[in-house]
């Protein structure tokens, strides 16, 4: 065995590919290295250079980030029973009729009638079409369809096709998958600490005192938006209005909008479209992509879609959806039949019925939570046509307002900081935990922070 350390020297001084190693080579040499040579072997580099751009990303993702304070906290105070109001992962389990759809989709698999391996790596037409009938009330084709495993890694594979020369702006606060994307891509430049924000990156903020919509007369020219509505974190959503002037800065700029519209079932309110394609010219500048995860507690069974409008094309007359098409066929295999199955059951009239319930139970949970925040004195926002509640503590570090609530409480929140600059003195809380666990981290927050 050949012994090499670091630059290529070999254990007993030899170079490889020296002479005096083919001759040790050939003459049988296997004497094993003393125990320290064999120790800095492990510490052995490669000759592959790290990818600068993931250098540049800072920390570690914030969900998991949140993992490891909170098992640490666990750990330091085992008798206090831990609620979550972070992640917003669903936590009711999935439906009779659509668990039918799922079960359904593993006994065809038991049968030689029923059993099929790879199917089409854009999803299945009978899904494909019920999304375009069921969803979008045939307002897009079945064939604009791309059916996935899930939002966020749709949004990795969209930066994918865009490549690293696109220029692109986020709102501020955001989901964090857009801004760390486009960091891995090349699509930035580093991390400025000053300003919390990553150069070549356009910020768009989204404050209480815009409404939580940016000022596009202020906005610099990009050529990607990301856009999130109801958006994750603040738990704000869009008005008709508003998404009208978001589609003619995009045509007036040349830019594409990717519309994130994993929340869309949670919206209320008649007059905030749930989604893009309800806005006249959309077509032409937006694609969008949504999730089964938060519809039908999915988020473990892992199925999404993006459309991608035969309409929309790139600056050399090209179509998008040609583009995202061979990353799909090159990058992804289609999404689980399995799954599949189970979407297909979603969409019936009895799943639509167990979806509006489930999102019924979640927004009852945030009504609990938005009231009794409000109750203690805390300006909030969200909680309406979202299942998030955005909470100012004014003046304060999220990341210690974090800390506070839970050592005080032991409530586990997001903090706000986490999402962008923006979120800077907000903390988030999810109305994705269990109806008692809600009541309960309220109570536990009312006996914190009231006053008597």
């Amino acid at each position: 065995k050949d012994w090499v350390g670091e630059k290529g020297v070999r254990m007993d001084g030899a170079f490889v590919g020296s002479p005096l190693a083919g001759a040790q080579a050939r003459a049988g040499w296997r004497s094993a290295p003393p125990r320290a040579a064999r120790q800095a072997t492990v510490r052995m580099a490669t000759g592959v250079a790290r990818n600068a751009n993931m250098a540049k990303l800072q920390a570690g993702y914030l969900f998991p980030e949140i993992g490891r304070r909170r098992n640490a906290f666990q750990a330091e105070n085992p008798d206090v029973e831990v609620i979550s109001l972070g992640i917003g992962d669903t936590t009711q389990p999935i439906p009779d009729h659509i668990g039918s759809g799922l079960k359904e989709g593993v006994l065809k698999l038991m049968t030689k009638e029923g059993y099929s391996g790879y199917g089409a790596e854009q999803g299945t037409p009978a899904l494909r079409e019920k999304i375009a009938q069921k969803l979008y009330n045939g307002a897009i084709k079945a064939e604009e369809v791309f059916v996935s495993d899930g939002a966020k890694c749709d949004i990795a594979r969209l930066q994918l096709m865009f490549g690293p020369e696109v220029s692109v702006a986020v709102q501020d606060p955001s989901y964090p998958v857009y801004v760390d994307t486009s960091v891995m891509l090349g699509q930035t430049g580093l991390y400025e600490s000053s300003r919390s924000q990553f150069g070549k990156i356009v910020y768009m903020p989204c404050l209480p005192e815009n409404d939580f919509f940016p000022d596009l007369e202020k906005t610099e020219r990009t050529d990607i938006i990301f856009f999130c509505a109801p958006n994750n974190p603040t738990g704000a959503v869009a008005t008709r209005a508003q998404l009208q002037s978001l589609v003619a800065f995009a045509k007036k700029n040349g830019s594409i909008i990717v519309y994130d519209a994993a929340y869309a079932p949670f919206v209320r309110n008649p007059d905030c479209p749930r989604s893009i394609f309800e806005i006249d010219g959309a077509r032409d500048v937006a694609l969008e992509v949504n999730s089964f995860s938060k519809y039908a507690g999915f988020t473990g069974v892992r199925l999404g879609w993006v459309v991608v409008p035969n309409e929309l094309k790139f600056s050399d007359g090209s179509a998008v959806r040609n583009d995202y098409n061979r990353v799909m066929t090159t990058c992804f295999n289609g999404a689980s039949n399995i799954a599949q199955a189970g979407g297909l059951a979603c969409l019936d009239d009895s799943g639509l019925g167990e979806i509006k319930s489930l999102i019924d139970y979640y927004m009852g949970n945030a009504a609990i939570l938005r009231e009794t925040m409000e109750k203690l004195g805390f300006k909030v926002y969200g909680g309406t046509d979202a299942p998030y509640i955005w909470v100012h503590f004014k003046g304060r570090n999220s990341w210690d307002v974090f800390t506070e609530i839970m050592e005080k409480t032991g409530v586990v929140t997001i903090p706000g900081a986490g999402f962008g600059p923006g979120g800077t003195e907000f903390v988030r809380l999810s109305a994705f935990a269990p109806r008692d666990k809600c009541e309960a981290a309220m109570k536990r927050m009312t006996d914190a922070f009231g006053t008597s």
